[in-house]
């Protein structure tokens, strides 16, 4: 899925173009193209950090769910009264791009889904094959399971 990045079209403008990933390329690569520039992008894991005063659990829920169902490309979210965590993949030239649309997602969304006006207080950033290492290493973030919103 391609999302915008600095610079891009705003939202809904008709030259905005989704694409899928591939199944070859390298194992950090997708196949899509940039918008029409050749250049490849690639996936990384994001994981976003917020918090800020306290909220009803039941109102951070199903802002959360929102997100998720307006933004389907969200792998979990985990919350608390005071604080959440987002996890996802993004398709991005490179880290910095990726970087930058994981930190508009908040405030972007906090009308829309409802969000909490908390901050964001952490932003994780790290290419697929990072991931993966971390994983069959046993250390790093553990697998995105079960995928969905859940309390700490």
């Amino acid at each position: 899925m391609r999302r915008g990045r600095p610079g891009a079209s705003p939202r809904g403008a008709a030259e905005r173009t989704l694409t899928s990933v591939g199944a070859g390329g390298g194992a950090g690569d997708a196949t899509a193209r940039g918008a029409g520039r050749g250049e490849a992008t690639r996936l990384w894991h994001i994981t976003l950090s917020v918090s800020g005063d306290e909220a009803p659990l039941r109102e951070v829920r199903r802002a959360l769910e929102q997100l998720a169902h307006d933004h389907p490309f969200l792998l979990t979210s985990r919350y608390a009264n005071d604080h959440a965590e987002i996890r996802y993949w993004e398709e991005a030239r490179d880290l910095h791009d990726a970087a930058a649309v994981a930190l508009r997602l908040w405030g972007e969304h906090r009308t829309s889904a409802r969000l909490p006006p908390w901050e964001i207080v952490g932003l994780e950033v790290i290419d697929r094959d990072t991931y993966h290492q971390r994983v069959a290493e046993g250390y790093g973030p553990p697998p995105a399971s079960p995928v969905g919103v859940h309390p700490f």
